[in-house]
């Protein structure tokens, strides 16, 4: 509920704000009359007005938020956002070539994040496991265009050694 009560010296009354699309939209209802304070019945009706506009508010920012949460970002080299490819180190100080999943969830309204291992499933079984929870959590359909996009942008063995290759070795 974005509703908010202010009583300063300059304004007393109600303040709806929201934050839609990275825009804010932000109403006030003020509660007082001729210089004076509103109180009773009609202090009611204007909380109920400012109330029915927070609803409205409310609605447009649920639906462009679960519109936004269902698509996917893939830039201009291939690479999707919250899908990554890294080199982890191992407690025995191998490295392992890895997807690395970090992505808000939909479906446990929450960060998740994953590893799958090329070596263990190879690059193409990485690349299924990683697309698969990724649209699990971002509940998109397997039949859908997204899915087929995600799907489309698996990287290359040769784009992937070429990363490995350019990654500057950490100094200790």
């Amino acid at each position: 509920m974005s509703v908010e009560l202010l009583d300063t010296p300059r304004f007393h009354g109600f303040r709806v704000r929201r934050q839609i699309n990275g825009k804010t939209y932000q109403e006030y209802f003020s509660l007082k009359a001729n210089g004076k304070r509103i109180r009773g019945a009609k202090r009611a009706a204007i909380k109920k007005v400012a109330d029915a506009r927070d609803l409205e508010l409310e609605t447009s920012q649920s639906s462009l938020k679960a519109k936004a949460a269902k698509e996917i970002h893939i830039d201009s080299k291939g690479r999707v956002r919250g899908i990554l490819f890294r080199m982890k180190t191992e407690k025995s100080g191998t490295n392992t070539p890895v997807f690395q999943i970090g992505i808000m969830s939909t479906l446990d309204n929450k960060i998740v994040n994953t590893t799958v291992s090329i070596n263990l499933h190879g690059l193409d079984g990485a690349w299924t496991k990683a697309v698969d929870f990724y649209t699990k959590h971002k509940q998109i359909s397997k039949r859908s265009k997204a899915y087929k996009q995600l799907m489309a942008a698996k990287p290359s063995k040769a784009a992937l050694t070429k990363l490995v290759r350019t990654k500057p070795k950490k100094k200790r």
